[in-house]
């Protein structure tokens, strides 16, 4: 648990120094490079999470330099903030170009500088939230309810949140697992850190290494979920589908405090908590061969389970009214109040999708009802409207008043997730019913924002 991390570049060994013992009092942690070579060696040994580079160094200059960083495949692995004592507006303007945060100026204003990292830092942090949300289905950044289950569970994980240890989250598919997780994170000494979700079903057995560890390859370093999630938490979705390989290299990570990169010779350190979610019980994967008891003991120093919805029932009414502001802001919705009838009705409901169910019946209903009330016929008939749908094929209901554009995605996001519903996840399976290429599937099912690793 630390301080962002940042790499200086400066052929100045004054200016290094300075700017060294500036930021350290500030509490970041600060490795600094004296030349392009030092630079490309410091990448490799860690991401940081800013970069001061000066412009003009002997052998390369920092232009060339932020331009191979922004050409890689990743582009640049952090933002990156410019410095010269004699910078013109072309060079501004070209390392703005290359994606360059801002351009300062030598001598250094001290105040200056720790301004502009900071907002750097934050600019970026914004940032990763934003992709976070485009990527993920809604969250309720504090797990809903006042039932005597939930009050305890949040108090428990409040308490687990203040000891930096490994957790086991079990709970069945749509009970509320990575909510737990991200609440279990914002409650901990890493919330300003990264928290990096990696859903294991979603990777390939060959590209899971590279996902988790990151490679090199000719000087090209990408960065794994490891380094991605330096300093804060990497949550593990669905940890029974990793592969046996793996699940060893994991393994041998966390004994010793260090990986390698796949292609990589040099160790690179983990200052990371890992919280790992499964529906599965992994203690009988364990004696079925199919899980390292190791490994499972070193991931289940603290296990949470998370109750399903029908544990809890009487949290119906708070999670309906959490989500329907959660749709009206986010998605600019119209506002809809469940009556009196249609929450009885939903708190006897079975849930046998868990919240995430109840997520998504909020969400059509919002879409596809009219007035400001929501009555017991009108949830009936959604909740009938999807069975039939499930069982029978039958085509989701559409409203017509509406574009056309609009419509066409509202269809085809019903129509992927119920694909996805009826293959368990499996995108190869659904890619061969639909008729649509898998890459062309994923960029699909991105831009509609239906999420993969849910139906897992």
């Amino acid at each position: 648990m630390s301080g962002p991390f940042i790499l200086v570049v400066d052929d100045e060994p004054d200016i290094r120094s300075l700017v060294q013992e500036i930021l350290v009092d500030e509490d970041y942690q600060v490795n600094v490079a004296e030349d392009g070579a030092s630079a490309r060696r410091a990448l490799r040994e860690r991401r940081p999470d800013l970069v001061l580079l000066d412009i003009w160094m002997p052998d390369v200059d920092g232009i060339t330099l932020l331009k191979e960083w922004a050409e890689a495949d990743n582009g640049l692995p952090c933002p990156v903030i410019m410095m010269s004592g004699h910078g013109t507006v072309e060079t501004a303007v070209e390392a703005t170009r290359y994606g360059a945060y801002d351009f300062l100026e030598k001598p250094l204003s001290l105040a200056k500088l720790l301004l502009t990292v900071e907002r750097a830092l934050e600019a970026d942090k914004l940032q990763q939230e934003n992709i976070g949300l485009r990527r993920h289905t809604p969250h309720v950044i504090e797990p809903t309810g006042h039932s005597a289950v939930m009050l305890r569970l949040r108090e428990q994980v409040k308490r687990i949140a203040q000891h930096d240890t490994w957790v086991l989250i079990t709970g069945e598919p749509g009970s509320g697992r990575e909510t737990f997780a991200r609440y279990l994170h914002s409650q901990s000494q890493r919330r300003e850190r990264p928290f990096v979700d990696v859903s294991v079903t979603s990777i390939s057995g060959s590209n899971s290494a590279l996902e988790l560890f990151g490679s090199e390859d000719n000087g090209t370093v990408h960065y794994g979920a490891l380094e991605q999630a330096g300093g804060g938490t990497l949550y593990l979705d669905e940890v029974a589908d990793m592969p046996m390989e793996v699940q060893a290299q994991l393994l041998g990570a966390l004994d010793t405090g260090s990986y390698l990169r796949v292609g990589g010779s040099e160790p690179v350190q983990i200052d990371v908590r890992i919280v790992a979610a499964t529906q599965h019980d992994l203690e009988n994967l364990v004696q079925a061969g199919k899980f390292r008891e190791d490994l499972f003991y070193h991931l289940n120093v603290v296990p949470l389970r998370i109750p399903a919805l029908r544990e809890h029932r009487e949290d119906v009414p708070d999670l309906l009214n959490a989500y329907v502001d959660y749709f009206v802001e986010q998605d600019k919705l119209q506002y809809r109040r469940f009556d009196v009838g249609a929450q009885n009705f939903l708190r006897n409901h079975g849930w046998g999708g868990n919240i995430r169910e109840l997520k998504n019946l909020v969400q059509r209903l919002l879409i596809m009802g009219v007035g400001e009330d929501i009555s017991q016929d009108e949830v009936e008939s959604a909740l009938g409207g999807s069975q039939v749908s499930a069982a029978g094929g039958e085509s989701f209901p559409v409203s017509f008043d509406q574009p056309l554009r609009q419509a066409r995605e509202q269809f085809e996001k019903a129509y992927l997730e119920y694909q996805l519903e009826k293959h368990v996840g499996n995108v190869s399976r659904m890619a061969s019913e639909a008729g649509m290429e898998r890459t062309h599937l994923y960029r699909k099912l991105r831009s509609l924002g239906v999420e993969i690793k849910e139906r897992r």
